[in-house]
């Protein structure tokens, strides 16, 4: 792997662990931004506030995993795609409805963008519908 790997597997890693911006931000420039075409996160702007949501997601489903399911570095653009399987409960405090004792399992990618050795960019693949209705908030 190379540095660039490295950094984006750090960052991805601290993200779906939910530790928040406060440890994801070493790997990431302070205004590195974040898009998605999913409703439930379309209006995160910034990787800072996109790692706080997934933070607050795991206080929502405390059991909540991920297993990665294929990493690839594209040397040229700086870019790195993680994808994975998202799994969780919903039995934690909060969310749109009281807990459901619904899970669900869901596919997602990351495409992330990387800039002199740091997370400039990451854009989230995710079909939150799907999640949402297996959860039991839609």
């Amino acid at each position: 792997m190379t540095a660039t790997s490295d950094t984006a597997h750090a960052f991805f890693e601290a993200c779906e662990s939910g530790k928040g911006w406060a440890e994801c931000a070493q790997f990431c420039d302070a205004d590195a931004t974040f898009s998605a075409q999913s409703g439930a996160i379309a209006d995160i702007a910034t990787l800072a506030d996109y790692t706080e949501w997934m933070k607050g997601l795991l206080g929502i489903l405390p059991d909540g995993a991920y297993e990665l399911t294929a990493f690839a570095e594209d040397i040229e653009r700086e870019t790195v795609v993680a994808s994975a399987v998202f799994t969780g409960t919903h039995t934690g405090e909060g969310g749109p409805v009281p807990p459901t004792g619904q899970a669900a399992k869901s596919d997602y990618v990351y495409v992330i963008k990387l800039s002199g050795g740091k997370v400039s960019h990451m854009t989230k693949v995710w079909n939150d519908g799907w999640a949402l209705k297996q959860l039991g908030w839609a």
